[in-house]
């Protein structure tokens, strides 16, 4: 329900949805707790409402950004759930936590039993959102875990005015990193509420979402608290905590709030129990009020859809700049690997490049008693090596003009990790007739540089292992793109993704110039490669890249043999046949040669097979030979490095 609306005025809309009466009554019914939460918030912190209105500015942008139906990426979120538990009866056994986490995966991915109750007039509308879930198998010290922690606590009840139920100091257990991880308290909740949720912006200690212990269950494994035991408490919140609103807008029945979604009818106020269709308000004939959304206040067994405009606003948060985008890059899904819990280094850094000497500097890995750094001239046999307790060291004595590349790994009481890959840095000095290359080190997708649009860059390739990234942004008014390569002094090659997907590949022999043209229809954020065919350099001479922009779509300009690349986005991987009885032929798109890891999790994120598989740099057929699982569906996971890509599979004998 979308009206003429004003974002400062909703920075008050985090509702509580509570039940009245104790949990179990067959008489509960679904209601608000109003403005609480959010209030208590604001006036600790003035700036949160700010930091809701972002996000809701955000929202309003990507559904722009997306209003041509463009594929949404899937989006995994590690789930640790906290069960706290005063009574044996509120202590959630595992299998309903599974069967939670089962339920909100089948709910977000339209796979619900209940699907087909939608009314007609609303299945064009009800979508799939692309969001999925984990129970997390690693803890944020890169532990294993079950992504369950218990407590019995000596509290009898929580409320959200206090928030003690996420804090351990005050009964409850304290949250993981919001940036990694969903915290999903299950608890006896006081003032009869069945859940409430923080929206982006709020404090990462009381980031999340909790919900009452009864209310936590599926359609196949039920909780205890009447109209409320199939698991949707948990599908509503976690709504709430991906940014969307209550379906009616909070506005009573005045018929003028906004849910800030464009394809959900307005609605003159909540819904409860099961109404039958049409329910008409606010004039919203034929069809009515769209009561069966999971945003409104209908029993569990009458709520199955989420709307395309919602899917859009959820995913929003997750896009580039928003909230909760950090959780992309988390590895909260994938199992710790090896026998040591000592995690490799990340964010490699070259600085204060000189012609002999420079500097080098990762993160911090929890339980580093040390690290080991080596570094060497790129591609040659001997490397120099170093113990360092800090997350930084020095390279001296090097040699002008020249490439090189560094490591770095962990040592931990544990053990010790892998070294990281390689970063790479050029020395200044002499040669090239005065081009430079400023963008080192630069030899990774994670350590793109920025370059600015419409404007020609210079690069060297130094080695026959370096490889240029660069990355830029397109805005909405100009989202079509062109890439040139030209001044090439070696056979160099071209390559543009667009987050994980690989848009197209230009490959003209010798030193033909090389471009790439995507004519998209949003603003994005695009990554450039460029690097040497059959290990083709020249250390001392520069190529120029140009990515320009346009509000026109771009056509070959006669600049070698130029490929327009379809402006569908392909996937970074396919599976062949989907659904499947048996085995499937994976094709993969590789960066580079190395290996990746396969897997296959069930709905509550168990991992059911595991491969490994050799790659080399483009696409790659993999058979897989998979056990003989269940019919239902299954999200297979390529794990490449620290990227992790994912996409549903479905068994179907």
């Amino acid at each position: 329900m979308k009206k003429n609306y004003v974002s400062r005025t909703l920075v008050h809309s985090l509702l509580l949805c509570s039940a009245i009466g104790t949990a179990g009554l067959v008489s509960a019914q679904r209601t608000c707790g109003s403005m609480e939460y959010l209030q208590q918030q604001i006036a600790a912190d003035p700036a949160r409402g700010v930091a809701l209105e972002q996000a809701d500015e955000q929202a309003a942008q990507y559904a722009i950004d997306h209003s041509h139906g463009e594929e949404r990426s899937l989006v995994m979120i590690p789930v640790v759930v906290h069960v706290v538990w005063n009574t044996s009866t509120q202590n959630v056994s595992d299998a309903r936590v599974m069967a939670q986490i089962n339920q909100l995966n089948l709910d977000y991915a339209r796979a619900n039993s209940d699907a087909g109750n939608t009314p007609s007039a609303f299945t064009g509308l009800a979508a799939n959102t692309d969001i999925q879930f984990c129970l997390a198998q690693r803890d944020p010290s890169g532990n294993a875990t079950t992504g369950i922690e218990r407590r019995q606590t000596t509290v009898s009840s929580f409320s959200s005015t206090s928030d003690n139920v996420k804090h351990y100091s005050t009964g409850g257990l304290d949250a993981w990193p919001s940036s990694s991880y969903l915290n999903l308290w299950v608890c006896n909740l006081g003032s009869s509420l069945l859940g409430y949720a923080q929206f982006p912006g709020g404090a990462a200690s009381t980031d999340g979402v909790a919900v009452l212990y009864s209310s936590v269950g599926s359609m196949t494994v039920p909780g205890t608290i009447s109209s409320y035991k199939y698991g949707r408490s948990a599908t509503h919140e976690v709504g709430h905590w991906m940014n969307l609103r209550h379906i009616w807008g909070d506005d009573g029945s005045a018929c003028t709030g906004s849910d800030l979604v464009n394809d959900t009818p307005n609605q003159s106020s909540e819904n409860y129990g099961c109404p039958s269709y049409p329910h008409v308000s606010c004039s919203n004939g034929p069809n009515g009020d769209m009561f069966m959304n999971y945003m409104d206040y209908s029993d569990d067994l009458c709520m199955n859809m989420f709307s395309s405009g919602q899917a859009d606003r959820m995913q929003s948060v997750f896009s580039a700049g928003g909230a909760r985008a950090s959780m992309l890059n988390s590895l909260g899904c994938v199992a710790p690997g090896g026998g040591t819990t000592c995690a490799t280094p990340s964010g490699l850094g070259s600085s204060a490049i000189t012609a002999n000497s420079a500097s080098a500097a990762w993160n911090s890995v929890s339980g580093a008693t040390s690290y080991d750094v080596q570094f060497r001239t790129t591609g040659s046999g001997n490397w120099t090596s170093g113990n360092v307790t800090a997350t930084n060291a020095s390279f001296t004595g090097l040699t002008a003009s020249t490439g090189y590349e560094w490591q770095v790994r962990t040592n931990c009481a544990s053990g010790t990790s892998s070294y990281s890959g390689s970063s790479t840095f050029t020395t200044s000095g002499s040669g090239g007739g005065g081009c430079s290359d400023i963008y080192e080190p630069n030899a990774s997708k994670s350590a793109a540089a920025s370059i600015s649009v419409n404007t020609d860059i210079t690069g060297i390739i130094s080695s026959t292992t370096d490889k240029d990234w660069f990355k830029f942004t397109t805005t909405s008014a100009q989202p079509k793109v062109r890439i040139d390569l030209t001044n090439l002094p070696a056979d160099y090659d071209l390559k543009l993704y667009k987050g994980s997907t690989l848009l197209g590949t230009s490959q003209n022999g010798g030193t033909t110039a090389e471009q790439l043209v995507y004519n998209g229809t949003s603003a994005a954020t695009y990554s450039v490669q460029v690097y040497g065919y059959s290990k083709a350099y020249n250390a001392t001479s520069c190529y120029t890249l140009r990515a320009s922009v346009s509000a026109s779509s771009f056509r070959e300009s006669g600049t070698g043999n130029a490929r327009i690349v379809a402006e569908k986005e392909q996937r970074t991987f396919s599976l062949y046949p989907n659904p499947t009885a048996g085995d499937v032929l994976l094709e993969y798109a590789a960066e580079t040669d190395g290996q990746v890891d396969v897997s296959v999790m069930d709905a509550v994120g168990k991992t059911v097979f595991n491969n490994t598989a050799l790659v080399s740099e483009g696409t790659n057929s993999i058979e897989l030979a998979l056990p003989e699982l269940p019919d239902g569906i299954y999200l297979l996971r390529v794990l490449d490095g620290d990227k992790a890509t994912v996409q549903r599979l479905v068994v179907a004998h």
